[in-house]
């Protein structure tokens, strides 16, 4: 994607759409998605790039491994 606004704007469009088609497990996957997104504008409403999946990820669990940074 090319900024985190149209993204959220095309998970809320496929979030619709499988509404629709009563498709669960995309719905479910969708609002995880959506949620993260959402947070990460509140945190960060001055950045307009669609964040990384380890971005979302780290903006969720900063204490997790994979997103301590250590400076020497």
């Amino acid at each position: 994607m090319e900024s985190i606004e149209n993204h959220i704007s095309k998970d809320r469009a496929d979030l619709e759409k499988a509404k629709r088609d009563g498709d669960a497990g995309k719905q479910a996957h969708l609002k995880e998605e959506l949620e993260r997104l959402e947070t990460y504008k509140r945190n960060h409403p001055d950045e307009h790039k669609d964040p990384s999946p380890l971005e979302l990820h780290c903006e969720i669990n900063p204490d997790a491994p994979e997103c301590l940074v250590y400076d020497d």
